[in-house]
């Protein structure tokens, strides 16, 4: 089976999110073992994502990005019942 550069680039991208995903997990629950509740560690992870977000892409590319997660909710995206993939 041969891959096309843009499949390679769609395989490469989905390893990092699944490494990012498991570095974050890693991250929350070592806060939440020190006793930092969750609405506090979910504000200190948004607001650090969104100041590099808009330090690397700009602010357009923050508020598209806190658009596309707000139709994500909506749609039940984040369910707990749902896969972290």
């Amino acid at each position: 089976m041969q891959h096309t550069t843009t499949d390679l680039d769609e395989l490469i991208a989905e390893e990092k999110k699944l490494a990012a995903i498991e570095y974050q997990n890693e991250a929350w629950a070592d806060g939440i073992s020190e006793g930092i509740e969750s609405e506090i560690l979910a504000e200190a992870a948004f607001a650090t994502a969104l100041t590099e977000l808009i330090r690397d892409a700009g602010e357009d590319a923050a508020l598209n990005l806190i658009e596309k997660m707000k139709e994500q909710i909506i749609a039940g995206g984040f369910l707990s019942t749902r896969p972290l993939h």
